[in-house]
């Protein structure tokens, strides 16, 4: 169904309604579904994923229990747009959001929370939306019954701010800004704390836990999309950005603060899963519930955290703000006991675009047209697992950027601001994955086609 006429299918009041049955294969009992999303983690910071001076244990076992993905794609290298897809089912040549500015979501844009409230389901967005810089009720008005976190990605950018948002108004927190901040023209929330009492990520924890709670005896399934602004760097004002309230376990080692703090932050987000996962056991709901996670693009180097010292990327090329492996390839893991078989691999390609068609199958609910195809086979252990002829992304920063990727090749193309038909990087990622050859003089047809993927896919984004 195409987006418009889903929009006109379901009314105005889209968040309100509920469809009639479709012609989908849907369970027996639509599933509980829980998506987390951490921030800037790269593929090789999990243990389960190649970490070697880290350890995260509950992650480990939510893979061992469940299904590792090795080809999963976040849906652009910096984080609005990455959600933007996410949220939209469309990849970043349809998409409205495409780089980290002001643009939001458009009204007639449809999310995951919409399409999963006509099939019945409560909703709930926990921590960064982060989708540009919207107002206070952007979740709300874009299928979330509940939000608690930040709105605002700047405002992300603090572990320790002033005040979160609650249903579209301020909850204040006992932190306090640097006087300097509140002098500066900054976005509303952005800054550096003087005082730190409140570190968010926990919160947000407790806000998890509790919806969970109040969840347990309801009558109808929820989607709780959980979205930690961590390990990102927060207050990126020229300090310590990776400020964490212990180091833990790590306090000892003899790193610098900013590797300490990133530490932490994989622990918390290790502890995290761990805290959620016994919650749905002692509730009674673990065996239905769909528990997603992965990172919204490869790793950063800010905050005075380098990428190298815990090898982020692992074997691949980038971080954050490439369109090399390194910048958008993420570690995914799917866990649903009972329903996803235990210690599973697949090496599947996907992307955030097949978040959307994906839950709609599993929740039975009528999808709009998208970029993305539904994973549930491949969820499900069932044949026929649809594939993507191509994935494709564009980056509306550095100079411009654009990346095919079709079977084993993999297509580059930088600055495209001032050259949008400039000369395109070609890999073969089977057999260089760490893109260090570039092989486009020995394919021109191969090239060819990459350009006339890129031009097709793009178009002129909402105004």
């Amino acid at each position: 169904m195409k987006r418009r006429s889903f929009l006109k299918y379901v009314g105005l009041g889209a968040a309100a309604m509920v469809l009639p049955p479709t012609a989908q294969a849907a369970p027996a009992i639509k599933p509980n579904i829980i998506y987390v999303l951490v921030d800037d983690m790269g593929y090789g910071d999990p243990s389960c994923f190649g970490q070697k001076k880290l350890k995260t244990p509950h992650l480990d076992a939510l893979a061992a229990a469940g299904l590792r993905f090795t080809n999963h794609y976040a849906g652009s290298t910096v984080c609005a747009p990455s959600r933007c897809v996410l949220m939209t089912g469309l990849h970043t040549g349809h998409c409205t959001v495409r780089s980290n500015g002001n643009v939001k979501l458009a009204k007639d844009d449809i999310t995951v929370g919409q399409v999963l409230k006509t099939a019945g389901y409560s909703t709930a967005c926990i921590g960064k939306w982060g989708v540009g810089r919207p107002g206070l009720n952007d979740p709300n008005e874009h299928g979330f019954d509940y939000f608690y976190g930040y709105i605002c990605m700047n405002h992300a950018h603090n572990c320790y701010p002033e005040f979160v948002i609650r249903n579209g108004k301020k909850v204040p927190l006992r932190n306090v800004l640097e006087e300097r901040w509140k002098k500066r023209k900054v976005p509303d929330g952005a800054g550096v704390a003087e005082k730190k009492v409140d570190f968010v990520p926990h919160l947000c924890q407790k806000e998890v836990i509790a919806f969970i709670d109040k969840n347990k005896k309801a009558d109808k399934p929820f989607f709780l999309y959980y979205a930690l602004n961590i390990p990102h760097a927060n207050n990126e004002g020229g300090r310590n950005g990776m400020e964490v309230p212990s180091h833990g376990k790590y306090a000892k080692e003899d790193w610098p603060d900013a590797e300490k703090g990133f530490a932490a932050m994989i622990s918390y987000i290790d502890g995290y899963i761990k805290e959620i996962l016994a919650k749905l056991k002692t509730d009674g709901l673990d065996k239905n519930t769909l528990v997603m996670f992965t990172s919204d693009n490869g790793p950063h180097q800010e905050g005075g955290h380098r990428m190298e010292y815990f090898d982020s990327n692992g074997q691949f090329r980038g971080m954050k703000r490439d369109l090399y492996e390194g910048g958008v390839r993420v570690p995914a893991i799917a866990n649903w006991p009972g329903v996803i078989k235990p210690g599973r691999q697949s090496d599947h390609v996907s992307g955030f675009q097949d978040i959307m068609p994906t839950f709609a199958e599993l929740a039975g609910a009528q999808c709009p047209k998208t970029d993305g195809i539904s994973m549930a086979a491949t969820l499900l252990g069932k044949g026929g697992q649809k594939k993507h002829a191509h994935l494709f992304w564009e980056f509306y920063e550095g100079g411009g950027k654009k990346a095919v990727l079709k079977g084993k090749w993999k297509g580059i193309r930088l600055n495209t601001f001032r050259k949008p038909d400039g000369p395109i990087q070609l890999y073969d990622i089977t057999k260089d994955i760490s893109e260090q050859k570039d092989l486009a003089s020995e394919h021109p047809d191969i090239v060819a086609d990459m350009a006339k993927i890129m031009k097709a896919e793009h178009v002129d984004r909402k105004k």
